[in-house]
């Protein structure tokens, strides 16, 4: 039980961290439709949030010791 644990945190860890930097690197939509211009503008807290609970889960799955 603890390797699936072990496993299934790694795994989630990896992926939360790769999906932040990935929402931390893309830039911002914006459309241009002739005169009209539409910009989205968002804040970088939930990026961040995604690689810090990505960090916790690498440092949780490897706690565990292999028996």
């Amino acid at each position: 039980m603890n390797n699936v644990l072990k496993f299934v945190l790694l795994i989630i860890g990896v992926g939360l961290v790769g999906y932040g930097l990935y929402t931390l690197i893309t830039p911002e939509f914006a459309i241009d439709a002739g005169p009209i211009q539409v910009e989205a503008h968002g804040d970088n807290t939930q990026s961040y949030a995604m690689i810090a609970f990505g960090i916790l889960s690498l440092f949780g799955g490897m706690a565990f010791k292999k028996r």
